[in-house]
């Protein structure tokens, strides 16, 4: 199977790609949004991991998030639809349903995003459903939680050098529960869908299957 893979440079890029090449024929598909602009798929396979990620520092001005995340979405999606490619991933996120998660979440949640990174996330999912696919066609649409593992460079990282400099933990009597996500376990989902088409299209919720409090999550961290 030839596989596309956009934003390969990212931190699921890097590993999934490195996942997949043992068995596929994987190449990185480089985009970025451009009005009007038409894309010619030679895969048999989309992976579209590209997008703008919600921004912690509050600087982005929010029409590149609907670009980035929701039009060059559609782009993609479009020429998938007009092709002889046989599998769409899109790389959605929970912020599409909503910014905190209270309880448990699940893919019947009524969407509620707060955010134009989740809004514009939400959007292309819309969009994504909206079309009726030819026989033979799957899309899935994957919205994981807090991703971790090597080369991640977000929250998790941040923490992890806390707790390498011997930092106290503020929250020690704290008690959650939140679900993470290894980056094996999304590579591992991921490849099954590619060659599972016994798998129904739609929305999967991607998370590891015990989920942890945060407390817990430091232990782990300090044995690292």
């Amino acid at each position: 199977m030839k596989i596309a893979i956009t934003g390969a440079t990212g931190f699921v890029g890097v590993n999934l790609e490195n996942y997949l090449k043992t068995s596929q024929d994987v190449e990185s598909m480089r985009v970025r949004y451009l009005p009007n602009q038409q894309f010619d798929i030679k895969s048999d396979a989309i992976i579209h991991l590209a997008g703008k990620a919600h921004d912690l520092k509050k600087v982005s001005h929010p029409q590149d998030y609907y670009e980035a995340n929701f039009e060059l979405t559609k782009q993609l999606f479009d020429a998938f639809l007009n092709s002889e490619a046989k599998v769409f991933v899109f790389m959605s996120t929970v912020k599409a349903v909503a910014d905190e998660v209270k309880g448990i979440l699940s893919e019947d949640a009524i969407p509620n995003p707060k955010t134009h990174y989740g809004i514009a996330k939400h959007q292309a999912e819309q969009y994504i459903l909206s079309h009726k696919l030819s026989e033979g066609k799957r899309v899935y649409i994957l919205r994981p939680c807090m991703i971790h593992g090597p080369g991640n460079k977000g929250n998790l990282n941040l923490l992890y050098q806390l707790v390498a400099k011997g930092f106290p933990w503020p929250l020690g009597t704290f008690e959650n529960q939140r679900s993470f996500l290894s980056i094996e376990n999304l590579c591992f989902v991921i490849k099954e869908l590619l060659e599972n088409n016994a798998i129904p299209s739609g929305i999967y919720q991607v998370a590891d299957d015990a989920s942890l409090s945060t407390n817990e999550l430091i232990e782990l961290l300090g044995t690292r």
